[in-house]
């Protein structure tokens, strides 16, 4: 059973004052690792995910820091649900996510210490999700949006969402390199195309983002059941880049770094368990950002709960 981080891709806080970077788009950097291109067995599942964000430096369009006296936080968390049935279109299992998350933030610097508690942000759903599985390889294809439920007014340093409304189209697949499946590769490669900020005429360049990562699956047997412990552990990264610019006119209150479009690089560890007996499934991810472009580099830290509530495979 894989970990659910899909659902991690709305769980945003936005921060779009003169100390930001260019804008910020709905997908969540790192919200899939190992086997990104997978999709879960049938069953329906809740989630509850944990993410914290930490940033010092922001970067410009060569890479050089434009200031690192800025202490930013982000933590968020919510709870959402994951389904897979055994009904199939065009020949791949559906599927799909919604999450309906909360975020706070605190930015401390030399010039200013602020502290937003936690509040209601923008809702993840996605409707479709299909998933194939060969011999050696597994498919995914899915479509998504991001709701702007969250507070959103221009200019204002209060903002829990991103006041937008997302469409995002990804597919990716994860490859096996022995027989029994226990070594794979994955990528999963995700479009967002952003529309409008709400009241206003500022658009966030659309999104490419990159995620996956090489790992390893162990099979332990269990002494409660014939479901095994699975245990999986690997490498991941993400790259992320703004294939439009950022559309903001003259006389804005929202500030966005001209120059170059923004991109990240990520990499790092990750580990899941699943345990039959608890029907739960525990997962940690950190990546460490570099490269990065126009933007914040800081280090994302990532913790999910899933608990299988049915199981639809006969």
């Amino acid at each position: 059973m894989r970990t659910f981080l899909r659902m991690l891709a709305v769980m945003i806080i936005v921060l779009e004052s003169p100390a930001s970077a260019q804008l910020k788009g709905t997908h969540l950097l790192g919200d899939v690792g190992l086997k990104s291109g997978s999709q879960a067995p049938p069953g329906f599942s809740l989630v509850v995910p944990v993410y914290l964000y930490n940033t010092g430096k922001l970067r410009n369009d060569n890479g050089d820091v434009i200031t690192d006296n800025v202490d930013l936080n982000m933590f968020i968390t919510g709870i959402g649900g994951a389904w897979v049935f055994n009904k199939k279109i065009l020949g791949g299992k559906l599927g799909g996510t919604v999450l309906f998350p909360f975020a706070s933030n605190r930015i401390s610097s030399n010039l200013t210490n602020t502290k937003h508690s936690l509040a209601f942000t923008d809702i993840y759903f996605q409707p479709v999700q299909l998933g194939w599985e060969v011999k050696q390889a597994d498919f995914i294809f899915s479509y998504a949006l991001y709701f702007p439920a969250g507070k959103y007014e221009p200019g204002a340093d209060d903002n829990t969402g991103l006041g937008m409304l997302s469409n995002e189209f990804a597919a990716g697949s994860t490859v096996y390199f022995d027989q029994k499946k226990t070594i794979h590769f994955s990528g999963l490669f995700s479009y967002a195309v952003n529309g409008k900020k709400r009241d206003s005429e500022v658009k966030a360049g659309n999104l490419l983002t990159i995620e996956g990562g090489l790992g390893k699956t162990w099979y332990k047997k269990a002494i409660d059941g014939p479901i095994p412990v699975i245990i999986n552990a690997g490498l991941v990264y993400y790259f992320q880049f703004k294939s439009t610019a950022d559309e903001v006119p003259v006389g804005s209150e929202i500030v966005s770094l001209g120059g170059d479009k923004d991109k990240m690089f990520g990499l790092g560890p990750e580990a899941n368990i699943y345990l039959p007996g608890l029907r739960s499934q525990l997962g940690f991810r950190w990546l460490g950002e570099i490269m990065a472009r126009n933007r914040f580099q800081g280090n994302t830290f990532m913790l999910t709960i899933a608990y299988n509530v049915k199981s639809f495979t006969k």
